[in-house]
């Protein structure tokens, strides 16, 4: 019979975050995947918790995840853990997951700290739907696709960021979102020097252009306002995406204006407005 794997959230600061029952899992399992046993030690230590440590991170994920697979099929089990939060959440302990499923072996999650999941509950703005976006890609294209992607998101929108790109990346949302939308800020969560600083955006880059940005932050970002009026549909949008290109515009720019005013994809009134220019 097949081990069990423990996904056991971790402290993001607070070293009294760790609850009892993830104590008591890390205390009981036959071994202990981290992503960096150095960070995970420290936290052992801290309760004097004494189990063997094997290396699991993005970087050994495939081999490191078939020596882990192989020792839960013959009976050990296993607690799964982070530098700080929940694994397998924006992180690469999902690989590990979906090969446990695969094979049969059971996963359960023993909840904890997640720090998108606090600063949402602080940031003061609407909780009741939102999206995770973690982290964005330090490739500029990419990133900017991204953010071009959530341009009419209206659900509130959760990232991942570091001090060192702090600014660049409130740059872009002003540029995308505008700089009336609302933000909040969380930087050092559950820490000595936690801090959320609710603002608009235009408020925020003027603040981060005085002073440096320090720790690690969640930004958490107002989704837009729902679209009011009748639906168009995307034929009516490329009419009108033609109607501008005929006034002047280029093809591009006017497939992004309707775009904004629609909440239709960009790329697919710029394909529907070339086909119709056929």
């Amino acid at each position: 019979m097949s081990g069990t794997l423990y996904l056991v959230a971790t402290p993001i600061g607070n070293l009294g975050d760790l609850s009892p029952r993830a104590v008591e899992t890390l205390s009981a399992v036959d071994f202990i995947a981290a992503e960096d046993t150095r960070v995970s030690l420290k936290l052992l230590n801290h309760f004097q918790i004494k189990k063997s440590l094997v290396s699991y991170h993005e970087h050994n994920a495939v081999s490191a995840g078939q020596e882990v697979l192989g020792r839960l099929l013959a009976g050990e089990s296993c607690a799964l853990v982070t530098d700080a939060g929940t694994p397998a959440i924006s992180d690469p302990g999902e690989m590990l997951v979906r090969l446990c499923g695969e094979h049969g072996v059971e996963v359960l999650s023993i909840p904890g700290c997640c720090a998108a999941v606090n600063a949402l509950a602080v940031s003061g703005l609407p909780t009741g739907r939102f999206t995770f976006e973690g982290f964005l890609s330090v490739n500029k294209r990419s990133r900017r696709e991204h953010l071009e992607s959530l341009r009419n998101e209206t659900r509130t929108m959760i990232f991942h960021e570091a001090p060192h790109k702090l600014r660049p990346t409130l740059a872009d949302f002003c540029q995308v979102f505008g700089p009336e939308r609302r933000i909040a800020l969380c930087r050092e969560l559950t820490k000595l020097h936690e801090e959320t600083r609710r603002c608009t955006l235009g408020e925020a880059a003027e603040y981060y252009q005085a002073h440096d940005p320090r720790g690690e932050y969640v930004l958490v970002v107002a989704g837009a306002e729902p679209k009011t009026g009748a639906a168009v549909t995307l034929e009516e949008g490329a009419a009108q995406v033609l109607a501008l290109v005929e006034a002047g515009q280029r093809l591009k720019d006017a497939a992004r204006e309707v775009a904004d005013h629609t909440g239709l994809s960009r790329n697919e009134l710029y394909a529907a407005a070339l086909e119709r220019r056929k």
